[in-house]
């Protein structure tokens, strides 16, 4: 293997270092965004029906403004201060000027993309195949944390995921077949839908939500429709392990819920870097069979 293939990579895995920095903004605010949106939303409905005059605009919230500042004193957060994992480690996990805590999952999402877009490189090259899957990794990430910190899987990710895999398949960007791809995605879809209509039926509580049904038809086009049941069967199995882990350690939140998403995360990145059909292999001695 050549020399440029490393330096390639290296520089995907740098590239993902400043991809994962801009998720951390990506999971933190793009539910903010969200819930801001639905009561400016509800606001104007309210003040429509008593014949009031629409509330006045906020001030601009999104991913580029304002400026990224601490939660605790509100220091603004220098360019210096935002150079991915080596400002954590001089900083030593603490704000420059409150000396609180800065948790150490902003690294940890900074170097999980890197690693991720380092492997897509390393394993596609600089192709457009490349390109796409550290997309498809990139948006799984910011996906994962935000479905396990506010349960919410959003349409402003999970809608582009599910077409830029029909597009990598219709550009032939993915050994997935344009046919396989579509019913993926529609199977993806349609069985989750079942599955939460079944449980509704019979418990009359949610079983899990709408944004489920969406990723996992993503996943049916990135991966074709053969891919479904290996990934519905790892993530269960990835999910299983780490409820009863949560229930011994008294760490569900209440209500005892679980989401999904990042199951079934795991479980696409187990097909993307092991292909869909060794996940079964994987389950089958996970269970001793």
């Amino acid at each position: 293997m050549g020399v440029d293939v490393w330096v390639d990579a290296a520089l995907g895995g740098v590239l993902g270092l400043l991809i994962g920095s801009f998720l951390n903004v990506v999971i933190y605010r793009l539910p903010k965004i969200m819930e801001r949106q639905w009561a400016t939303e509800a606001a104007a409905y309210r003040a429509h029906e008593l014949g009031q005059e629409a509330p006045a605009a906020q001030e601009a919230f999104n991913l580029l403004t304002p400026r990224s500042r601490c939660q605790s004193c509100g220091h603004m957060v220098q360019w210096y201060e935002n150079i991915p994992v080596l400002s954590y480690l001089f900083l030593r996990g603490r704000c420059s000027a409150c000396k609180t805590r800065i948790s150490v999952r902003y690294p940890l999402v900074e170097i999980a993309t890197g690693v991720l877009f380092y492997f897509c490189v390393h394993r596609w090259g600089t192709t457009p195949t490349g390109f796409m899957w550290c997309g498809f990794s990139a948006a799984l990430v910011a996906l994962a944390f935000i479905d396990w910190d506010t349960t919410l899987l959003p349409d402003d990710i999970t809608l582009p995921l599910l077409w830029a895999g029909l597009l990598a398949s219709a550009m032939q960007w993915t050994n997935v077949p344009l046919y396989s791809s579509v019913v993926g995605a529609a199977a993806g879809y349609l069985s989750l839908w079942l599955v939460y209509w079944g449980f509704k039926l019979a418990t009359g509580k949610e079983g899990m939500g709408y944004g489920d049904f969406k990723l996992f038809a993503a996943l049916g086009a990135w991966f074709g429709w053969s891919a479904l049941v290996p990934i519905i069967l790892m993530s269960s199995v990835i999910g299983a392990i780490v409820g009863i882990a949560l229930k011994i350690f008294s760490n569900l939140r209440e209500g005892g819920y679980v989401p999904f998403g990042p199951f079934l995360v795991g479980a696409a990145f187990t097909a993307m870097i092991f292909g869909p059909h060794a996940i079964i292999e994987s389950v089958l001695k996970l269970v001793g069979l």
